[in-house]
């Protein structure tokens, strides 16, 4: 069965966006910080992403993309990424968790989906023997955690703070404990994979 593989990049102080995220600034002011690892170094949503991952990032990159057959993520994500311009930003099928399916676009490569668990039932049967990546946001991996539905965590962490913003684990009380299987480091993040202990 595919593994779910929850993947996301985090400030040092816990959080996962800037404050303010939205469509034109996903990732909220300042939160371009966050993924100056996926793009090779600064970039501003103004300027715009110019470079690419380099080193142990794309080495990092390199192997999710190896293993990738789904992908799934929330609405709130999909809303302030400004729905990737309307089209699937993915290789393999992406998969929106909404409380709205019937807001589906006709074309643009995404399935929204009533239900995390359902959407994950969907990937991990569209993804055969590859990963299912669930990119969240914090709530929908916050949610899986709960809910027993992660089997990896993998967790980026750029060497920031950032103060504000949205928090990986606000409000977060249950207790998941986590086996390291991985590191990675570069200037510009650690990337952490953790098997879930069950």
């Amino acid at each position: 069965m595919p593994k779910v593989v929850a993947s996301i990049t985090t400030s040092l102080d816990g959080y996962v966006t800037g404050p303010r995220d939205g469509p034109e600034r996903g990732l909220g002011e300042g939160g371009e910080r966050l993924h100056y690892w996926v793009f090779g170094g600064p970039w501003t949503y103004a300027g715009g992403a110019r470079g690419e991952a380099a080193g142990e990032d794309k080495a990092f990159l390199d192997a999710g993309m190896a293993r990738l057959g789904a992908v799934v993520g929330g609405r709130g994500t999909y809303e302030a990424a400004d729905h990737w311009g309307g089209s699937n930003p993915w290789p393999v099928p992406f998969y929106v968790v909404t409380h709205h399916p019937d807001d589906e676009p006709q074309d643009g490569g995404f399935t929204f989906v009533d239900g995390l668990a359902t959407a994950i039932d969907r990937a991990r049967a569209s993804a055969r023997d590859k990963d299912v990546s669930l990119m969240g946001g914090a709530d929908i991996i916050r949610q899986a955690l709960r809910d027993g539905l992660v089997d990896e965590v993998s967790i980026s962490i750029a060497p920031i703070t950032l103060g504000d913003g949205k928090r990986l684990f606000e409000g977060f009380a249950e207790q998941v404990e986590l086996e390291p299987i991985g590191v990675r480091q570069s200037p510009f993040a650690t990337h952490i994979s953790y098997r879930v202990k069950r």
